[in-house]
């Protein structure tokens, strides 16, 4: 069962309305949104069938929901995520605060309003997975709104999980959450028809209060039909009718409520070290051997063999590592200080690309007080203020230099200062987006949540959002050895490390090993190369304060030489052609957080495209005032794919001329980074094209768990015929059959968190 995708970028704007449209109707939705309404990010996650359960992820901007009229069938669910939304049926208007659970009924006179920037969960469950329960339904007329509590959070909590975790469960396992979903949403809505009619409950109410009344005496041994009935103040037989009519008898109820509530005990986080014994009293088996034998007929495997799986694929689909944002700790970043705001940026302009009629040259070095390591932030104070046609001389460190610091950080006063550590002192303390305090896993300041030393921001004089800003390739050049025993001579390091895509798929012993590769790079004759002197094996070191890094965990840790076993005989012959580029050019995400360099997105960042080089472009949506441009992650050269985890990493210093278009222009819909080159245009695909705003504040983990190439070739897709329909006026036909006899896609990059595939349109493509 494959997951459907709606990204509003991937369409012309005349087709966006329609394409959202159709989504929202599969859940009986109609929306009031415009064209114009949805340039900002509109994107759904869609699985799911209308005859069983669908369930999506929707991120939307403002603009009214209400009933579509036409779909019959059962309630509509709604779930705030990041924010609330207003509710209005009929002459009654109700904030739903964030958290908060909507059914409703599939017409009526209502309607919700979302906000600027809104974050739901849609859930449909066909009439076919309730059987004889549906009748308890029918009673819902009007909308109804509930806080999380009780049964309430339960859904909540489940339909969440299973709206982020709906990517990787398997047609089984989806088909078994249809049924859980579904009996969990009847004993929400059948809990408050039982409250609103308490003095005389219908059959549904009372049979989902008597189910409710057995989940809360489960764990007793002795529970049985006649205690259940004197309980609720019924008669037995009275019971018994009332659990035939819905299917079921009353002990085999309670011997598989009580299996399935062992089942998930066996597994849970803080329960998994518990006796098998002791779980099954705990759900109510008073005796351990009839356990076992009702747990290998109901699940196929005794309840130890069970729970022993269950924690060999816990280890089989965890990385020791853990390279963004865990999902448990998505709180308490600590932001740098802000000192740009908006009333700073003026506009006057035509709507054209603004050149200043007197550009200026800058010079941009790189010191510890113009880079920032491995994070990207609208709140960053502006090293620079340019205006539009101005030129920049930016110096640009590699993060890698601490793999080789005799080659490419001794005597070098700026790399020296960039990457100064002792036991006393870490010059650019902050190494990534996480907390400061390192209190996830202990790493360092920044955890190493992003990785790349980025010079900047540059400050884009009138650059607003809405606008694009271009920033041309003059000339980049590696950065010579700043040591006198090489003088005249440049290096980069290449690592194959834990987060690679081969990491997995080692034939050789020993198994989960990382190799640091070091190059001399020669760009002075006509054709450059690189050549590799020397390897070695990662082994753990200890940094200055003394934290053991067992794996490459954290950026600029020194490497000290007399722990590693240097290899001199390295890919002996092979010279490797040279492809210097800048891995990341961004503008600062508009997300007011401090967020991970690694995963790109809409706003460029880590690209890692090596046809960014000298003589090309790239063109990205600015999203905060004054644009806040970084550059970094320099590359000697780099493969498609970038397979092993990292580029052959190079320190380098670039020119390059920033140029404004205002919006309105020649981009006025750009929404995500573009490539020019003299004979190309090159547009880059993401498996999540703006996962910040997908996945909300869980975007940053998220991420990682969630790419795939095959996301990232339909966004692919999906660019290039925006481009080819919007850009070079063909229908849409007609751009289908150019990109499948002319459009080279490839892949970008596996190894960045937002996996990446690039289209790749000639220009000699047109006449004109």
């Amino acid at each position: 069962m494959t997951i459907r995708q709606f990204v509003s970028e991937a369409y012309p704007p005349r087709s966006r309305k329609g394409a959202w449209q159709d989504i929202l109707a599969e859940f009986g939705l109609n929306s009031d949104a415009t064209d114009v309404g949805l340039e900002r990010f509109v994107a759904a996650a869609v699985r799911g069938e209308r005859e069983g359960m669908l369930l999506a992820r929707l991120t939307a901007g403002e603009q009214v929901l209400s009933p579509l009229g036409r779909r019959p069938g059962l309630p509509i669910t709604l779930l705030t995520l990041d924010d609330g939304v207003e509710l209005q049926s009929g002459n009654q208007t109700l904030f739903v605060e964030q958290g908060g659970l909507i059914i409703l009924p599939p017409s009526g006179n209502w309607q919700i309003q979302l906000g600027k920037t809104a974050r739901l969960i849609a859930l449909s469950i066909a009439d076919s997975l309730f059987l004889a329960h549906k009748a308890g339904l029918q009673t819902l007329k009007a909308p109804r709104h509930y806080a999380p509590g009780g049964l309430a959070t339960i859904l909540l909590r489940t339909v969440e999980t299973a709206a982020a975790e709906m990517d990787s469960l398997s047609a089984v396992e989806w088909r078994s959450l249809e049924g859980a979903v579904a009996d969990l949403f009847l004993a929400v809505v059948l809990q408050a028809e039982t409250s609103d009619s308490a003095t005389s409950p219908g059959s549904a109410a009372l049979f989902h209060r008597v189910t409710l009344g057995i989940e809360r005496h489960l764990h007793e041994p002795e529970l049985t039909a006649l205690r259940i009935a004197r309980l609720e103040g019924i008669s037995e037989r009275y019971l018994q009718k009332l659990f035939v009519q819905n299917g079921e008898s009353v002990s085999h109820y309670i011997r598989e409520r009580r299996l399935q509530r062992a089942r998930g005990a066996l597994v849970a986080p803080g329960e998994i070290r518990l006796p098998i014994a002791d779980v099954a009293y705990s759900c109510g088996f008073g005796d351990a051997a009839n356990f076992n034998r009702l747990f290998k007929e109901r699940f196929g495997l005794p309840p130890g063999a069970f729970r022993s799986r269950h924690i060999e694929q816990m280890a089989a689909n965890t990385n020791a590592e853990q390279r963004g944002w865990p999902l448990k700790a998505l709180a308490g970043r600590r932001l740098p200080s802000r000192a740009v705001n908006a009333e700073d940026v003026s506009s006057e302009t035509d709507g054209s690309a603004e050149i200043d009629s007197a550009s200026t040259h800058h010079v941009l070095p790189a010191t510890a007080a113009t880079v920032h390591w491995g994070y990207l932030s609208r709140a960053l104070a502006p090293v620079l203020e340019i205006r539009s046609g101005d030129t920049v001389e930016i110096q640009t460190l590699t993060q890698h230099a601490s793999d080789a610091p005799d080659l490419m950080i001794r005597g070098d006063v700026a790399a020296e200062e960039v990457f100064y550590w002792t036991a006393q002192r870490k010059a650019v303390d902050r190494r990534g987006a996480g907390p400061i305090d390192a209190s996830i896993y202990g790493r360092g300041a920044g955890e190493g949540f992003g990785v790349h030393i980025c010079t900047g921001p540059i400050y884009v004089k009138d650059a607003e959002p809405g606008d694009v800003i271009e920033v041309r390739i003059d000339e980049i050049t590696p950065r010579l050895s700043g040591s006198s025993d090489y003088e005249g001579r440049a290096f980069g390091s290449s690592v194959a490390a834990w987060w690679g895509y081969h990491y997995n798929e080692f034939i050789q012993e020993p198994k989960g090993r990382e190799n640091i590769t070091i190059y001399e790079i020669f760009a002075d004759e006509d054709d450059g190369y690189a050549e590799a002197i020397y390897s070695y094996r990662w082994q753990p070191q200890t940094d200055p304060f003394g934290v053991v890094h067992r794996t490459y965990d954290y950026p600029g840790v020194p490497v000290d030489p007399a722990s590693v076993e240097v290899r001199s005989t390295v890919l002996a012959g092979v010279r490797i052609p040279l492809r210097p580029h800048f891995g990341v050019i961004a503008v600062a995400p508009r997300e007011a957080e401090l967020v991970d360099s690694v995963p790109p997105s809409y706003f460029g960042g880590n690209l890692d495209n090596w046809r960014l080089g000298k003589g090309s472009a790239v063109y990205l949506p600015v999203s905060v005032p004054g644009a806040l441009l970084s550059i970094g992650d320099p590359h000697a050269a780099q493969g498609d794919g970038e397979l092993g985890g990292t580029a052959i990493e190079c320190s380098m210093t670039g020119t390059v001329t920033v140029v404004l278009h205002k919006k309105g222009g020649r981009f006025a819909d750009l929404s995500y980074p573009l490539l020019e080159t003299q004979t190309e245009w090159i547009l880059i695909g993401f498996s999540h094209p703006n996962y910040l705003a997908e996945f909300g504040s869980k975007g940053q983990g998220e991420v990682y768990a969630k790419s795939s190439l095959d996301l990232a070739m339909k966004d692919a897709f999906r660019k290039a015929r925006r481009f080819l329909m919007e850009s070079k006026g063909l229908a849409e036909d007609e751009a289908i059959a150019l990109m499948s006899a002319a459009v080279d896609f490839g892949v970008t990059q596996v190894v960045d968190g937002n996996w990446a595939v690039h289209a790749i349109i000639r220009k000699s493509l047109f006449q004109t």
